[in-house]
């Protein structure tokens, strides 16, 4: 399984990148209302420079021709900039059109495996049902991306699903048992995955005895 960070913030990508674990980043303009100083195509490029990996930046049009006119722009900003377009009629139209061109897209917004399917079918990259919202709906999040799963690998469907909306490392693996290729998450929730109380304690220990163990030669000396 692979992990996306989702943010648009260059610092925790570039934290994310030193801890060997980032093989890709999810940007969208909520996420990009966050930062300041700098246009969405600036941040975004400055990302695909720090990652080696898919970035996905959204289109925001939702006419058919200014969405294909935005997302052939977006796409010339770098050669990892995967376009990301909600779903609905238009934004089915506009895949099946990029796809042929050979513009990556990832369909977001995805809420059911319908949907999904829909998306995958249209030729898009990647596929991300948004886990977290769908849970808020009163619906199981997790199912949408294991029915995903198994349609794309029973008909050998090339998109990926892109697990998102994850909000706790319970989340992470649970996408990763449901088989989802990709997970994008919050930059406190991997931190969130690194921690562990008992690790913690564990260290501590190890500090604690080596420094025991390294002042008792000292002691021999002094009594010598």
């Amino acid at each position: 399984m692979r992990l996306f960070l989702d943010t648009a913030n260059i610092e925790e990508i570039r934290h994310a990148a030193r801890l060997g674990i980032l093989s890709g980043v999810t940007t969208n303009p909520s996420l990009m209302a966050k930062e300041s100083g700098i246009s969405y195509r600036e941040r975004v490029v400055e990302i695909c420079e720090v990652v080696n990996g898919p970035v996905s930046a959204e289109c925001i049009s939702r006419e058919l021709a200014d969405l294909l006119k935005e997302a052939r722009e977006v796409a010339t900003w770098h050669s990892n900039v995967v376009v990301k377009i909600p779903i609905d009629e238009v934004g089915l139209e506009a895949t099946a059109v990029l796809s042929r061109e050979g513009i990556a897209i990832n369909m977001t917004l995805i809420f059911s495996a319908n949907q999904a399917l829909l998306a995958a079918t249209a030729g898009a990259s990647y596929v991300s049902p948004f886990v977290g919202r769908i849970d808020d709906a009163g619906q199981d999040g997790m199912e949408v991306v294991r029915e995903s799963v198994a349609i794309f690998d029973s008909y050998h469907l090339p998109a990926q699903v892109l697990a998102a909306s994850l909000r706790h490392p319970r989340h992470v693996i649970a996408a990763a048992r449901a088989g989802a290729p990709i997970a994008t998450l919050p930059y406190t929730v991997l931190k969130a995955m690194v921690k562990h109380p008992l690790t913690d304690v564990g260290i501590e220990r190890f500090v604690a005895d080596a420094r025991s163990y390294q002042a008792e030669p000292a002691r021999e000396r002094a009594n010598s």
